[in-house]
């Protein structure tokens, strides 16, 4: 008797811990995208010799395959990107990344002009 309640016991967490480990893998996946979509939009206004337009983009799908369609396992995110001129040479970067059925996370990064970012080198500033 002992022994059928605690199998009913487990059998009764298994739907929390199937939702934890979905949750954890979404958040993982999602924060791997928005550093990345932060390290680039950084990288790109760094350079002075890239024009910078303020606004909203997106969203965005994006997969975590990489690939322009969803593969067998995949999982699609939206990634919203604004771009916000606080002064000049002077922009803050929001991405916000989220799926189906949550919010997502989101993170913003102040990011100035650079010279040592300058390519290709002797370009005009935009």
């Amino acid at each position: 008797f002992l022994t059928v309640v605690a199998v009913l016991a487990l059998f009764s967490l298994q739907p929390t811990a199937w939702q934890t480990s979905a949750r954890s893998d979404y958040l993982g996946r999602a924060s791997g995208i928005l550093y990345e979509t932060l390290m680039i939009q950084e990288a790109r206004i760094m350079n002075p010799c890239n024009a910078v337009t303020a606004g909203v983009t997106g969203p965005t799908a994006v997969f975590v395959s990489g690939q322009a369609a969803a593969q067998t396992g995949d999982a699609q995110f939206n990634v919203t990107t604004t771009i916000t001129s606080l002064a000049a040479n002077v922009w803050r970067v929001t991405v916000r990344v989220a799926w189906a059925g949550h919010a997502g996370i989101s993170e913003s990064l102040v990011v100035t002009r650079q010279e040592g970012f300058r390519f290709p080198a002797g370009c005009a500033n935009q």
